[in-house]
């Protein structure tokens, strides 16, 4: 009898369905017609509210290349009546004077024709925004552009620099600050017309956004209208309309016609069914009598069972003192082994699975020791739910390169980089940021509190990408003429690389220590260290070769030497790197760490960039240059960071090949060492080290800021402590890295570098008589 029901309610189920199909298809199709409906007038309105947009720009411009005239006009009037021979003769005095006929000036200043207290002056306090402008104007063609300059608490001025004197060479330079607010609201009293105005400074490779008005959801083109006179441009966001058909009105209302019509037609279909069927009853027995049944069950309560405690983290000695500003590091057998690995890679894995990420990507460098580490690095990974993309052993920027080839945005590089061989680390990428300081310090609690994912299962896969990154950069550099080189890789992994990158650029290539040893046989791979440069100096005397090339244990770091056997510090490579990039990309900062040379922010101002001094270490740097939109960055350890044309990281291999493109395409056709004469240098020494027990250095350089006094000089503390004199300047910081004080220093002679280094040994032995000093 029960069956009999069951087929019977499955019957009538099935019948109704059956008559419903109709009316559900009907049903759709009406509202697929509306759709297509308020598409089609979607549509035909999408032009005209284009040109509205359009044409509101175009009243933005127009009103805005006014204002901007006017006020030029009524600056040049005044300044053209005064006599620029007999101006400088009391420029402060001159100055307030003109201040008087120009009621409507903020700030006017006067600067003589060379521009020499600029190129001098302090640009923290005097502005690297009003530098750089003043520095371009000297070589504009035309008159010098109004901009707009920051002068604290949000608030903005317009800027204007007029020439005094002959137009070739000019004899005084004014710099007249004028508000900006009656420019903004005249840009903002212009309607949108429903779309977006953005008022913006500069160019598609370093804009600024100055004030907007409209729909935030409006669609940004990509070029916007310039405002002739000035730097600033408006651009338009047009109406984001939903519009998923093709943009061809005629089609969406067929498709409409096309979705009302097959709804009617299936209705009529419909009606037709309902009226020539036939409904048929169905009886069905009910039993006489029904038991009564034992309480209900709960299933899931029955068959439930206690699950199983999650498996214990196992007890680790943990050393606190390996989690350093920008990097995991430590003596392998010491502070450092595989359940530290292990645990580490659980503790990013936790991290990653709270940012919603499933796969990371691990590789590691030439060291014995490698192999054992990135295992267990993965097995704790994989233990954190994490997926594994095994990249075997590779330089640390392959790394990087592959987290962007893959699309992690996460990668572990497990590396020593360019310290002894008993030494292994970790540079670690989460969500596209190098981890540093207080993320590195978060890794560290998470591990001593046992706060790790222990029950996933991740997976594991192994993948050769470097036949990726070679096609990369070998499709991006080309060397118009052949340089001989010698290329010393000093055993680390990058000789596994590095001469075939260069050899597909077009080089011609001498290996030099390319056998990948992690024991480092020959000499130790830290280039910025001269006496590891002897043996490359020699081969590139004795091969005749045009230039020699060195890179440190990991490859993300860069060493030159010319055929005359001269270093070439990474701080005047850089001079080299921003030229050519910021010829590409006028205005663009170019970031540089406390241990460059002071001649940096002039040859960098002089290129049209804006130059930015940070902290040594390249997580650091990187977060920078994510934070200021820089395309350029260069430590003076031997890291380049480009973002122009890369991705942003820092890679030895590949700043040598921005190098060798460089050099052979010379338009003057000028061997290495005559393009390295253009760049400026002072007497200097390279980074000079002072090693201490592990943890002492960051003590010492604690009393030493807290007790040191170096009389006038000014102090920069941003990383360490940096003693700047009109005639040079010394450097003492901690290292990251190794349990060194790295100090250097620089000055316009031989003698005042001497009286520069005996005040810091004064200082450094008042803290510790017992240093062993370097110089």
């Amino acid at each position: 009898m029960a069956l009999s029901i069951a087929v019977g309610r499955l019957r009538h189920s099935q019948v109704d369905w059956r008559r419903q199909l109709p009316l559900a298809g009907a049903t759709l199709l009406f509202l697929l017609g509306l759709f297509c409906a308020w598409q089609t007038w979607l549509i035909a309105e999408e032009g005209s509210s284009i040109e509205r947009v359009h044409a509101a720009q175009d009243q933005a411009v127009h009103a805005l290349i006014v204002e901007i005239a006017a006020q030029r006009s009524k600056v040049q009037k005044v300044l053209g009546s005064v006599d620029p021979t007999t101006v400088m003769s009391d420029p402060v005095k001159s100055a307030l004077a003109l201040r008087q006929q120009l009621p409507q000036v903020q700030r006017l200043e006067l600067y003589s024709g060379d521009l020499n207290e600029v190129l001098h002056a302090n640009y923290h306090e005097f502005g690297y925004a009003k530098a750089a402008q003043l520095m371009a104007a000297r070589s504009a063609d035309g008159p010098s552009l109004m901009q707009s300059v920051s002068v604290g608490n949000g608030d903005r001025h317009l800027s204007l620099i007029v020439p005094l004197g002959p137009s070739q060479q000019p004899t005084v330079w004014v710099w007249v600050e004028l508000p900006f607010a009656p420019l903004q609201q005249l840009f903002e009293s212009v309607s949108p017309a429903g779309g977006r105005l953005e008022l913006r400074q500069g160019d598609d490779h370093g804009e600024m956004s100055l004030s907007s008005d409209g729909a935030t959801s409006a669609i940004a083109e990509v070029a916007g209208k310039p405002v002739a006179g000035s730097a600033f441009s408006v651009y338009a966001g047009l109406p984001d309309a939903f519009i998923v058909l093709p943009h061809v009105w005629p089609l969406a209302a067929l498709l409409t016609l096309l979705g009302i019509g097959g709804a009617f037609f299936l209705l009529r279909l419909r009606i037709r069914a309902t009226a020539s069927a036939a409904p048929e009853p169905e009886e069905v027995a009910l039993p006489a009598r029904i038991k009564k049944l034992s309480p209900p069950v709960d299933i899931a309560a029955a068959t439930a069972r206690p699950s199983p405690p999650l498996p214990s983290a196992p007890a680790i000695e943990l050393d606190p003192s390996i989690f350093r500003a920008y990097d995991v590091r430590g003596v392998v057998g010491k502070t450092l082994n595989k359940e530290v690995a292990r645990a580490l890679g659980q503790s990013i894995g936790t991290l990653m699975g709270e940012k919603g990420l499933r796969e990371i990507v691990v590789g590691r460098d030439g060291r014995l020791s490698g192999p054992e580490l990135a295992g267990a690095l993965s097995d704790g990974l994989r233990a954190a739910g994490i997926d594994v993309i095994d990249i075997g052993a590779v330089s640390t920027p392959v790394v990087y390169f592959a987290a962007f080839r893959y699309n992690t945005g996460c990668g572990v590089a497990v590396t020593g980089s360019h310290n002894p061989p008993d030494y292994n680390g970790f540079k670690i990428v989460v969500a596209g940021e190098t981890l540093s300081e207080g993320a590195i310090q978060d890794l560290y609690q998470r591990i001593a509190t046992g706060a790790l994912n222990s029950d996933g299962q991740g997976a594991l896969r192994q993948v050769d990408v470097t036949s990726d990154y070679i096609e990369k950069i070998v499709g991006d550099v080309q060397v118009e003429r052949s340089l001989k080189i010698v290329v010393d890789c000093g055993n680390g992994i990058p000789g596994a690389l590095a001469p075939q990158v260069l050899e597909g650029i077009g080089c011609e290539v001498i290996p030099l220590y390319c056998e990948v040893d992690g024991t480092f046989p020959n000499h130790h791979p830290d280039p910025s260290d001269p006496h590891n440069l002897e043996d490359l100096i020699v081969s590139v005397k004795s091969t005749g070769a045009d230039l020699g090339i060195a890179f440190d244990g990991d490859g993300d770091r860069l060493g030159v030497v010319t055929r005359s056997g001269e270093i070439i510090f990474p701080d005047r490579l850089l001079m080299l790197f921003a030229r050519d990039v910021l010829s590409r990309q006028p205005g663009a900062t170019v970031i540089y760490d406390v241990k460059c040379t002071g001649h940096l922010k002039g040859q960098i101002l002089d290129a049209g960039g804006s130059p930015l001094m940070w902290r040594t270490g390249h997580s650091l740097i990187k977060a920078k240059m994510r934070e200021t939109g820089a395309e350029l960055a260069g430590e003076m350890s031997g890291h380049f960071f480009f973002k122009e044309r890369w991705y942003g990281f820092d890679d030895g291999i590949y700043a040598a090949a921005r190098l060798m493109e460089i050099l052979g395409g010379d338009m003057q056709g000028r061997t290495p060492e005559e393009i390295f004469a253009t760049l400026p240098k002072s007497v200097s020494t390279p980074e000079l080290k002072i090693e201490l027990t592990e943890g002492e250095h960051y003590a010492f350089m604690d009393k030493l800021r807290q007790q040191a006094s170096f009389g006038e000089a000014t102090l920069i503390t941003i990383d360490g402590l940096r003693a700047d004199w009109p005639d040079g300047w010394g450097l003492v910081r901690a290292s990251n890295t190794t349990p060194v004080l790295v100090l250097r220093f620089e000055a316009d002679d031989a003698v005042a570098l001497k009286r520069i280094q005996q005040v810091f040994r004064k200082q450094l032995l008042a803290v510790d008589f017992t240093l062993k000093m370097p110089f």
